[in-house]
């Protein structure tokens, strides 16, 4: 199965290293982000679910729930989370899924044979409330995620979501957005107060509005 963006994420239930999950139940009416790791005891996925612990209370903010899968059984899983909290100094408090069959990296499309036969690759899908699928990244096994990019993207699908804007090339929280050209410049003086700059019709800044 080949997942795009704006599919409907599908449900699951799983083994994790919390107990039995059901996964829209463990989202409910949250935002929910959804990575793949290739296995256990490897040291890039180390530092990525130490730093996706760090930034708990960032996730807090944004009403994210974070979950993860490997292919390696929860007993693996528990004793790994006690490395990541030895050697990136955190507690990790979200779920890893033990996905020993594959049958869900196979259901949300982890594995590409021709990068490995067995282990997953390094996805990560954001998922809004409706359970639509917003984003998806796949990284080779030997790179890193980038989390600044996940919170900056996260952060410009919720404004996209609450106000009539895009959000431009390295937009960040605070940085002016950009009015769709399905809005009139008409319309977009009376829906942003706070100013319309022009550069084209078709190119217009207004600062964040939120």
């Amino acid at each position: 199965m080949s997942i795009k963006l704006g599919d409907t994420a599908p449900n699951f239930q799983a083994v994790s290293t919390a107990g039995d999950i059901d996964f829209y139940k463990y989202l409910g009416n949250s935002w929910g982000i959804l990575f793949s790791h290739p296995a256990d005891y490897t040291p890039v996925c180390t530092t990525e679910l130490g730093m996706t612990s760090k930034l708990k209370s960032e996730f807090d903010k944004r009403d994210t729930k974070v979950i993860a899968l490997s292919v390696d059984g929860v007993d693996d899983h528990q004793s790994w989370i006690r490395d990541i909290n030895e050697t990136q100094n955190t507690t990790v408090q979200f779920p890893i899924i033990a996905d020993e069959n594959r049958r869900i990296s196979e259901l949300y499309d982890f594995i590409h044979p021709n990068a490995s036969a067995t282990a997953t690759v390094r996805s990560l899908l954001i998922i809004d409330p409706e359970k639509k699928v917003r984003l998806i990244i796949t990284y080779p096994a030997s790179t890193g995620r980038n989390f600044d990019e996940i919170l900056r993207v996260l952060d410009s699908l919720q404004l996209v979501d609450s106000h009539k804007v895009a959000t431009p090339v390295n937009w960040k929280q605070g940085d002016d957005v950009i009015i769709p050209p399905s809005v009139s410049t008409e319309e977009a003086r009376k829906i942003f107060p706070k100013g319309v700059t022009e550069i084209k019709p078709y190119l217009r800044y207004t600062p964040q509005p939120d």
